[in-house]
């Protein structure tokens, strides 16, 4: 198995179907066919990253 983000084998199980890659600094969950990836924000949070694109691009269209 490799990392859904970066394509890297460093990574680590942090809990029931949840991972943690040493080589992106992402989170990611799996389960059957479906992946998550989250970003692990600066207060240790977890934002998933199709709601950090949203956010890109809600600001890249207000400019």
């Amino acid at each position: 198995m490799r990392c859904p983000h970066c394509n890297s084998r460093d990574f680590g199980k942090i809990g029931a179907n949840q991972f943690y890659c040493w080589g992106c600094f992402m989170e990611f969950n799996v389960t059957g066919e479906d992946v998550r990836i989250y970003e692990v924000a600066e207060d240790g949070s977890l934002v998933a990253l199709d709601e950090v694109a949203e956010a890109v691009s809600v600001e890249s269209s207000a400019v």
